[in-house]
């Protein structure tokens, strides 16, 4: 007997920010990251999105780059030690249809996944709090001595995603066409296109006309769209302004 599965993205999908920016705040804090990062790097990129001239994508890609050089030679301890903090004061930072959904299917027996671009020692936390089957995040190398290297294995985008899911579905015998996916992104494409029952939460964009392109993805998708006490179902094909 096959198993059904739920393939969850978790920023902005599962968790209402990033992981990754929350810790990064964390981290300076702490001042294992000088705070000086944020307003000579990061600062004037944040400001143009949370003025709503710039892109979201923009801010993030700007924070992760400082992020992971600013990691480099720090021990992975320090950094297990600062996520799990992030982990205890922001893991409740969900949207309530995600949440609504995560618990459906563990009543139901399904095999659930968390699948995203947070580094792995985030998205552990997270796959524990919320009692994952197992998950998948990037992961974040270490030398001999347990310190980071500065290098990565990205999980974020697209092609990754898809050869995880690859992975699960011979390991748990995973029905596709029975299981279901969340994202909010491009990166979640494949998951989305991959499985019966694909849900797009607060899409962006990009992905909104990524899903007007594709005829049988167009046709099975649902979109969820939460906005403070409130969740819309839409149409794949909802006026874009």
């Amino acid at each position: 007997m096959k198993n059904i599965a739920a393939f969850f993205d978790i920023d902005g999908t599962i968790f209402r920010n990033s992981l990754m920016i929350e810790h990064f705040k964390k981290l300076m804090k702490y001042e294992i990251l000088d705070p000086s990062l944020w307003y000579n790097k990061i600062k004037p990129v944040f400001e143009e999105w949370d003025k709503r001239y710039g892109d979201f994508d923009d801010y993030l890609d700007a924070l992760s780059e400082v992020y992971i050089e600013g990691l480099k030679g720090v021990n992975r301890s320090f950094i297990e030690f600062i996520a799990a903090h992030v982990i205890n004061l922001n893991g409740d930072m969900v949207y309530r249809y995600s949440r609504d959904r995560i618990e459906w299917h563990k009543k139901n027996g399904h095999k659930v996944f968390f699948i995203s671009g947070s580094p792995d020692f985030l998205v552990s936390k997270m796959a524990e709090k919320y009692g994952a089957t197992e998950y998948r995040g990037t992961a974040y190398l270490v030398d001999e001595n347990n310190n980071f290297t500065g290098q990565i294995r990205k999980m974020w985008d697209s092609d990754n995603k898809f050869k995880t899911i690859s992975e699960f579905l011979e390991k748990y015998h995973v029905d596709l066409e029975k299981s279901y996916a969340y994202g909010d992104t491009v990166g979640d494409l494949s998951m989305l296109n991959m499985v019966g029952n694909p849900i797009a939460i607060n899409p962006n964009r990009e992905l909104l006309l990524k899903i007007r392109e594709n005829k049988e993805l167009f046709n099975k998708i649902t979109i969820i769209v939460e906005r403070k006490d409130v969740i819309y179902k839409l149409r794949p094909d909802v006026e874009i302004l």
